[in-house]
């Protein structure tokens, strides 16, 4: 389903559930650089689709970037409800590193800001990161996140930028993730997810409630 074009970076609250025929980010070798072993790769594969559930906050008088934050819960068939937490995780949009542990790969950092136009312009990322996105996405600015391995912890030495906000895909307003992954080796891999848009609901909170599988490692991916 295409996202209405009143949802926007300014509140991405909804339920978005990834698109993979539209998606061209090459997961399982994004997980083999990561450390992710063959067996828990294939599974991943295997299953559905993730599910991402985002409560996007802000305080209505704050300007501070730390009013503004953004609660992340990614319900993946195919991984074990053991490995899931109590809570969505909650990401301010404030630039300042915070020490997440995985599942998969361990302990990585990660840090959450929107960015403006020109900011975006000024970037040093790829020229996919920049191109594509809506004006009224633009205009509100687009959300960056960054998320590297921790390599004091022995982690692999990898780091996964992303830029989110909307594009028009085959006619259809789309929220999209541009992302640049860089292994640890200085592989450069590049590509986009794209989802499927459900307005959130009563029972998108029931829903969130009882069968979510927050997976962090999964949402340093499609998230």
């Amino acid at each position: 389903m295409a996202a209405p074009n009143k949802v926007t970076t300014l509140n991405l609250s909804g339920k978005y559930v990834m698109n993979k025929t539209l998606s061209n980010l090459p997961m399982d070798e994004i997980l083999s650089l990561q450390g992710v072993s063959w067996i828990k790769r294939k599974a991943i594969s295997a299953a559905g689709s993730p599910t991402m559930f985002l409560n996007h906050i802000k305080d209505s008088d704050s300007s501070d970037p730390e009013g503004e934050r953004i609660e992340i819960n990614t319900s993946l068939p195919g991984v074990s409800s053991a490995q899931s937490k109590d809570k969505a995780e909650t990401r301010k949009l404030d630039w300042v590193e915070t020490k997440i542990e995985t599942p998969l790969f361990g302990v990585g950092m990660i840090k959450f800001r929107r960015v403006s136009k020109e900011e975006l312009d000024k970037l040093d990322v790829d020229q996919s990161l920049k191109m594509g996105w809506t004006e009224d996405t633009l205009e509100n600015g687009v959300i960056q996140t960054e998320m590297r391995s921790d390599k004091a912890s022995g982690g692999k030495g990898w780091t996964n930028v992303q830029i989110w906000g909307f594009e028009i895909i085959n006619g259809e307003r789309r929220y999209t993730r541009h992302v640049q992954f860089t292994g640890p080796g200085g592989e450069l891999i590049k590509g986009k997810l794209v989802y499927d848009y459900g307005k959130p609901n009563s029972c998108f909170f029931f829903q969130w409630e009882i069968e979510r599988v927050t997976y962090t490692h999964i949402i340093a991916v499609y998230s």
